[in-house]
């Protein structure tokens, strides 16, 4: 296993801080590869992830242990976030939601085709995006997608963080007056994990610079709202072979993301592929918990990865797609 750091180079000229856990050869595995980009990999699977308030040097450990299992992961800190950040002024510039999609869909195309069937996973703010790239997301990227993978997604507000009703009108307005207007919201670092040393080392991070902009916020509250009231409806043709298949994991304990909205998302979610994990008294980062808590929940994700990794990568009628 090894990790590669790179960039990408988005069509703005913005670039994106990119890196990847690499899966050695091993001939017995299926092969996969997972996508993180809101919050890749392959072997068994590959993921694509990207991270928004949490940098990806902070997933070493679950990264790593997926490459171990034979899953590839692809990551990159989003616009405004991490190290994509090269000046104080960038901090929270992710702008609309239509940009934040755009850039998953751009990180997308360097991973496209896969040999190995690709999912896609988000944790917090980036589990709402992912579940809204699963809607508006180009079909020639989706089509390629095996499954979608939701850790703690940002479906609304836990009932201790919501903000009033007063309070979102106002956002929203602002954000439209004053869309690059920067703002500091910190977040309690004892609400990210019981493992207290897991909550010090965020607090010590300085790339969890807490910044957003009024346009990123009008963005969350338009998703949040869409996503919690079931405006946002996932077909079940969102996927590889014309399927949509999902997995949303959220701790009850979570003080971050709403845990009842995500349980509410999935029961009525219209999919014959779906399954909702409750993790019993786990904070907001599910892959930071203390002990062995955190290996229950790296393994269920490298479990359902590779429950769905064993069937031949579709494609369709056997054309490459234009990218």
């Amino acid at each position: 296993m090894s990790t590669e750091e790179g960039s990408h180079t988005l069509a703005d000229g913005h670039k994106l801080y990119t890196k990847t856990w690499k899966v050695g050869r091993r001939k017995e595995l299926p092969g996969a590869a997972l996508t993180r980009g809101v919050d890749g990999w392959s072997g068994q699977g590959t993921i694509g992830l990207h991270s928004r308030v949490f940098r990806f040097n902070s997933y070493d450990y679950f990264f790593t242990t997926l490459a171990s299992k034979g899953i590839e992961v692809y990551s990159f800190d989003q616009r405004g976030w991490g190290r994509s950040v090269t000046k104080p002024s960038e901090r929270g510039h992710s702008g609309p939601t239509t940009q934040v999609l755009a850039d998953i869909t751009s990180f997308m195309k360097t991973v496209i085709p896969s040999p190995v069937p690709l999912f896609l996973m988000g944790h917090s703010m980036g589990g709402g995006e992912v579940l809204c790239y699963a809607v508006q997301g180009p079909s020639e990227i989706r089509q390629h997608i095996r499954g979608y993978l939701l850790e703690s997604p940002f479906v609304d507000f836990n009932a201790k963080s919501k903000p009033s009703f007063v309070t979102v009108f106002f956002g929203r307005l602002a954000g439209k007056l004053l869309p690059h207007r920067q703002l500091v919201n910190k977040l309690d670092p004892k609400l990210i994990s019981r493992d207290p040393a897991v909550c010090q080392r965020y607090l010590e991070d300085d790339l969890c610079h807490d910044t957003g902009t009024l346009e990123g916020l009008a963005a969350l509250l338009d998703r949040t709202a869409q996503l919690s009231s079931g405006k946002i409806i996932i077909p079940d043709s969102a996927g590889e072979g014309g399927v949509t298949r999902i997995w949303i994991a959220h701790g009850d304990a979570d003080g971050v993301t709403d845990y009842s909205a995500s349980k509410r998302l999935a029961d009525a979610l219209k999919v014959k592929d779906k399954e909702f994990k409750s993790y019993a008294g786990y904070y907001h980062r599910l892959h930071d918990e203390p002990g062995s808590d955190k290996d229950v929940f790296i393994n269920d994700v490298a479990d359902w990865v590779s429950a769905r990794s064993t069937e031949p990568v579709q494609a369709a009628e056997g054309v490459k797609p234009k990218l």
